[in-house]
């Protein structure tokens, strides 16, 4: 089932998330073995919403043309993918039906293709005199600039994911959607996708940022492909204005290319252009196939190290160097000697100083805060980790709330019999 596969992918989380589900529902439900099996493609606006407009050309077209080229591209080059259109014609559909489609469709990528533009400048192009009475009614004659409309010089590509103030709406899509409803009749798949039930509430949100973290990468892809070919990129960014529910309303990773400004004379010959919009067309394929490659690199890790767990007995606490047991608060993080061989913790920091008890720095984390020493030359470093975490699902959740709190460099570690797993 599609929920599964989704999840077994997912940074390396999904082998987890498939066995809970698995023993929510049945013993026999089958695991998909590809990470990547359908792609969405959305050519921006259509019909009657032409989009940006440039001097001789729309936007609606130019994305039309573009998202074509595209999933031809990729129905050539990755037979074992399905590549389904929001359009495939000059038709207008608003962003909910396109996200319908997407949905429905069960896509594991959503890839929306449109055209940028920026207003017209006023441009000094000489001056004139013009002659003016006084309050005493006296002629006078005043020097006036002469302005003309002249296109804006704005250049270049952005790849937009949804903005963190979106989080809820990319969550409630995932529970809405068909992705997630494995049998809308099932009693007990409604059981599962109890809003109320905290174990759901985590895995959507863990799912979620899975996707925002996947989108994110994606869009650097794109926009690094770009620069290949000499385009100017203008980044990867996330996008909280119009034409953001396309990216929060489709319950998959999504990102919105902007391939250029229309309004820009010489990008809107670019864009019009057979080369350019090949060029354009292969740079997005490129960036999905080192997307999708890896992708399969993580699935196929995780598929590989599901199929070789054996049951062990609990490990012996391992021995540590704990920093002043005061700085440690309460959690409901198992003890180390009730994990199984594998478990989870989270790297906050690496540094030189060693901080007191009760230390401001960790009142937010709610579990045990580790220290461990190494010698690095003549330092001596202090590893802070914290938690000890059953499942990736769990710790990955947790990274995220350590990233928030202001440890920008947090990240998952695995232990294994007490010993850490270095990658």
């Amino acid at each position: 089932m599609r929920w599964i596969r989704v999840l077994l992918f997912g940074s390396g989380i999904g082998l987890i998330y498939s066995l809970f589900v698995y023993a929510k529902i049945t013993p026999d439900l089958p695991v998909q073995d590809k990470p990547i099996r359908t792609i969405v493609i959305d050519a921006g606006h259509g019909g009657q919403d032409v989009g940006a407009r440039g001097k001789y050309s729309y936007e609606k077209d130019v994305a039309l043309d573009v998202a074509l080229k595209l999933g031809k591209i990729i129905e050539d080059a990755m037979p074992d993918v399905k590549v389904v259109y929001t359009r495939k014609t000059d038709r207008f559909d608003d962003v909910h039906k396109k996200a319908a489609i997407a949905n429905q469709a069960q896509g594991d990528l959503f890839i929306s293709i449109h055209c940028n533009a920026a207003a017209s400048l006023s441009k000094v192009t000489g001056y004139k005199y013009v002659t003016k009475r006084n309050s005493k009614g006296k002629k006078y004659s005043r020097k006036v600039p002469i302005y003309k409309r002249v296109p804006n010089p704005a250049k270049g590509t952005e790849t937009y994911i949804w903005a963190t103030g979106k989080n809820n709406a990319k969550a409630e899509s995932l529970r809405n959607s068909s992705v997630i409803v494995l049998d809308a009749n099932s009693e007990e798949t409604q059981q599962l996708m109890d809003t109320n039930d905290p174990e759901t509430i985590i895995m959507l949100n863990t799912l979620r940022n899975v996707f925002f973290d996947q989108s994110l990468r994606l869009s650097t892809l794109v926009e690094d492909e770009f620069t290949k070919v000499g385009r100017i990129s203008r980044g990867a960014r996330q996008r909280n204005e119009k034409g953001i529910l396309v990216l929060h309303a489709t319950a998959m990773p999504s990102v919105l290319v902007e391939l250029g400004f229309i309004s820009n004379p010489e990008e809107e010959d670019y864009l019009n252009s057979a080369n350019g919009q090949n060029e354009m067309a292969q740079c997005i394929y490129r960036a999905v196939k080192r997307y999708k490659d890896e992708l399969e690199k993580v699935y196929n890790s995780a598929r590989s190290a599901a199929g070789n767990t054996v049951p062990a007995e609990p490990p012996a606490a391992p021995a540590r160097q704990h920093i002043p047991a005061s700085v440690s608060v309460q959690s409901d993080n198992t003890p180390v000697t009730d994990l199984k061989a594998v478990y989870y913790k989270v790297q906050l920091m690496t540094t030189e100083k060693v901080y007191a008890r009760g230390a401001d720095l960790f009142e937010k984390l709610d579990g045990t805060i580790d220290r461990e020493v190494m010698n690095q030359g003549n330092k001596k470093l202090n590893k802070y980790t914290w938690g000890n975490f059953r499942t990736e699902a769990e710790a990955l959740s947790a990274m995220y709330k350590a990233r928030q709190q202001g440890f920008k460099d947090a990240f998952v570690v695995t232990y294994q019999n007490g010993t850490r797993v270095e990658p």
